[in-house]
């Protein structure tokens, strides 16, 4: 928790440097941060210290008998070159994050990468041009959060403060709306979608909450203190994308034709793949017993074969009925 905040702290204090052209006195920098970071005098000092230690370049400057901090001329405007591969990556992750359009997250990166853009060479700028007809991206289903912008923006300070939120969320297995208090531990972007993970009052619980299903969120006064030993991976690595539930063991039997297309994509990071005859394909993992792992299933039709267990072969044929009888 103190080191999260200090991160965040000295991140910002570099933010409000780079604003400034003629620095900033001690006094003026905790004035410039926001409610969450006022600090005392001597914080800010190691902050400034740290910084320096950590290579970037402060100068500090006696005038009309104080000392102001600012950042070493140049610093602002730093040039830059780039490979045509690291081109490639910086135009992949615009698009990659197109789901986040209108959100502070993806105008922070559109405002770098233009930034980055204001500095190529001409031939550079001819080169970004042409990625277009040279690498494409499809992100594939996804959800979109431009007008969940207010709610992300909340949340993410919340995060970062360490305080509890109130939030009228609403339950799609339910149907209906719950008023939460939950300790927020992260934002999570998987599968197209943004999820809050953090500790629910309600449910006495670490869950995971849909952002774009949050219809309000305010911040509280009320600090929180994560777990120590809380691991975001650890938490979500039964579920197949995105649900959680009990872990079962599964094995799959691909037939020929589907086999050759299902080995070549990590769909789980416990798959493990066995090549047998005739061009088949076994694969066993384990994962969450969801719908998500049913409808998963059913995606490849008549190629796939549930081999065990049990129950997962009654819920896909029971689905696959449903689907057929329209019901």
């Amino acid at each position: 928790m103190a080191r999260n905040e200090q991160f965040t702290r000295q991140w910002l204090i570099v933010h409000k440097l780079e604003a400034s052209r003629t620095g900033l006195t001690l006094e003026e920098l905790r004035e410039a941060l926001s409610p969450e970071y006022l600090k005392h005098p001597r914080t800010l000092r190691r902050d400034l210290e740290a910084l320096e230690a950590a290579g970037v370049p402060l100068i500090s400057e006696r005038a009309d008998g104080r000392v102001r901090w600012r950042l070493m001329d140049g610093y602002r405007n730093l040039p830059l070159t780039f490979s045509p591969t690291e081109l490639m990556a910086l135009l992949i992750s615009r698009h990659l994050l197109k789901p986040l359009e209108g959100t502070h997250i993806r105008s922070a990166l559109d405002s770098a990468l233009s930034k980055a853009a204001a500095v190529l060479p001409p031939g550079s700028h001819h080169y970004l041009g042409r990625m277009q007809d040279i690498l494409s991206v499809g992100i594939g289903p996804h959800k979109r959060y431009r007008q969940h912008r207010e709610t992300i923006d909340r949340l993410t300070q919340a995060i970062d403060t360490r305080r509890t939120v109130q939030m009228r969320y609403y339950s799609a297995s339910r149907g209906r709306m719950t008023r939460r208090e939950v300790d927020p531990y992260r934002l999570w972007y998987a599968s197209g979608g943004l999820y809050l993970v953090g500790h629910c009052h309600l449910r006495n619980d670490v869950r995971m909450f849909a952002v774009e299903r949050i219809r309000s969120v305010t911040l509280t006064d009320h600090p929180y203190q994560m777990p120590l030993g809380f691991d975001l991976d650890a938490y979500v690595q039964d579920a197949l994308t995105v649900m959680r539930g009990k872990r079962i063991d599964v094995e799959l039997l691909f037939d020929k034709a589907t086999a050759a297309w299902a080995k070549d994509r990590v769909w789980h990071p416990s798959q493990k793949l066995t090549p047998l005859k005739g061009g088949r394909l076994r694969m066993a993992l384990q994962v969450a017993d969801t719908r998500e792992l049913v409808g998963w299933v059913l995606s490849f039709g008549s190629g796939v074969t549930v081999m065990r267990p049990d129950s997962l072969r009654r819920a896909v044929k029971e689905e696959a009925k449903n689907i057929l009888e329209g019901s």
